[in-house]
């Protein structure tokens, strides 16, 4: 039986959306299992202004068909004051059919984030990231210590979810432990999906 794993992100500077690939590495390490890579589209305080039907590069813009058929799901998002991005937030906010339907009840879900400053509000970010997914009635789950690069990591890197620190000027790239975590995200939810596709048939 497919699985199919849907890493929903948002990236300004390309960390998150690097971060996401590391992710998709992890998913597809499970056999039977597919990375599906989705982003959203900037907001913009302009009211007139609107994104094209499809980005210029990288991974195309997220429906709630995405949502809707995913087996699990992975979201990503740059820290903002210690919360989500905007155009992930708003994203979500229109999720509001799904819930209804009970669309994601049941379904393994996990977060990961990246930061300008080591203490930019991580753990903060992710956890706010963690609530829309428990009202959807989701499966949240992070990262267990039994993972080594948990307790090496000297960056990124929580219980929580993954995380990557981009330093101020944003030049940092993923380190190996960051990325360690984030295949290894991927890898978990991708058992979890598959573990309980097996409970519910």
């Amino acid at each position: 039986m497919s699985c199919r794993i849907l890493i929903l992100y948002y990236s300004r500077f390309g960390h998150t959306r690097q971060m996401a690939q590391a992710v998709a590495r992890g998913v597809e390490q499970e056999t039977g299992a597919e990375a599906c890579l989705r982003t959203v589209p900037p907001v913009s305080s302009e009211v007139e202004a609107s994104a094209p039907a499809v980005p210029d590069e990288g991974d195309i813009y997220a429906g709630m068909d995405d949502l809707k058929t995913c087996d699990g799901l992975v979201l990503g998002s740059p820290t903002r004051f210690g919360n989500m991005a905007a155009p992930l937030k708003y994203f979500l906010d229109g999720t509001s059919a799904l819930w209804l339907q009970g669309a994601l009840v049941n379904k393994p879900a996990a977060v990961f984030t990246s930061t300008g400053s080591l203490h930019g509000g991580q753990e903060s970010t992710l956890l706010s990231m963690m609530l829309p997914l428990l009202h959807h009635g989701m499966i949240c789950a992070g990262l267990p210590y039994s993972e080594p690069a948990l307790s090496k990591t000297q960056s990124g890197g929580t219980p929580y979810g993954a995380s990557h620190w981009a330093g101020t000027d944003n030049s940092r790239p993923l380190d190996t432990q960051e990325t360690e975590l984030c295949v290894a995200l991927g890898r978990r939810i991708a058992r979890l999906a598959k573990a309980l596709q097996t409970t519910h048939e």
